[in-house]
């Protein structure tokens, strides 16, 4: 039964794809925009988006917490039209549509070839962080979640490696070995912190416990290497801001959980920052 609702999805997703590529960048942002809207809430728990706004988000009300929704619906419209204008993105015909802020932090990583691991959320379209860093001339490899639609997985993986970061690490214990292949190799990481993880411990978000990665952590106890934050909101329908902070020193002896919770603790500032960037629909708290 899965695999049918895999299909569906899959050929709604493609046929999407081709009317974007018609329409052209900006008015297939809008329109998927509209679209998702729509659409999206049906394969989505209402409930629980909802209980994730209003017991992260305290003292706003069900208008806030609607509108916040709506807004976050339509950031998922947009996103996926962006898939179908990737290779634009990677070839800098759209550089007028994202402002990066923070270049120098960027230029000393490049110059002192020193890796780091850049984190982040999943925040509006995430996407393009790992793209950007890699085409500042970083050597990145971006640990990824598979889709759990096996179909669309293919097109994703593929699209991912083309455009978005070409060494791509698959989440798992292969991936952690990969990973620290490529670290040695001078490779930085780049890992969104903000997904369920099972292998994870629990720590402090949004003022509840959230099973987190320790990936960063372990990281930063095995080599000493410093943490980036990197951030990216849509700050109009079209365009984004991408903001690289100053790298985090821990110390080597720092705890998983000490360090865990610094960058939860960062992830929460972003969030309550501006809610409508955030993609609510994960079981995070779970």
């Amino acid at each position: 039964m899965k695999k049918i609702k895999y299909l569906i999805e899959f050929f709604f997703i493609i046929i999407l794809f081709l009317v974007f590529k018609l329409l052209g960048y900006r008015i297939a942002s809008n329109f998927s925009s509209f679209i998702v809207s729509i659409v999206g809430p049906i394969f989505r728990s209402k409930k629980m988006i909802r209980n994730n706004i209003q017991k992260s988000l305290t003292l706003i009300d069900d208008n806030e917490t609607s509108k916040i929704i709506n807004n976050m619906w339509s950031n998922y419209g947009r996103i996926l039209s962006d898939y179908i204008f990737i290779k634009n993105f990677r070839l800098g015909k759209l550089d007028q549509y994202i402002q990066i802020e923070g270049h120098e932090i960027l230029d000393k990583i490049k110059i002192e070839k020193k890796p780091v691991i850049f984190i982040s959320g999943h925040f509006n379209n995430f996407e393009l962080m790992a793209m950007q860093i890699e085409k500042y001339g970083i050597n990145t490899a971006a640990i990824y979640r598979p889709l759990n639609n096996i179909f669309l997985n293919k097109i994703m993986e593929s699209i991912r490696i083309k455009y978005i970061c070409k060494k791509q690490i698959k989440k798992g214990m292969t991936g952690i070995r990969q990973m620290i292949q490529f670290f040695k190799k001078n490779y930085s990481i780049a890992i969104m912190i903000d997904q369920r993880v099972s292998e994870g411990i629990n720590s402090n978000l949004c003022g509840r416990p959230a099973l987190t990665t320790t990936i960063p952590a372990q990281m930063v106890r095995k080599f000493g290497c410093d943490v980036v934050p990197v951030y990216i909101k849509r700050t109009n329908k079209l365009n984004y801001k991408m903001k690289v902070f100053k790298p985090i020193t821990f110390k080597k002896e720092d705890s998983l959980l000490n360090i865990t919770d610094h960058l939860n603790g960062w992830l929460e500032k972003m969030i309550k920052n501006d809610p409508n960037q955030w993609i609510w629909t994960h079981n995070r708290w779970k």
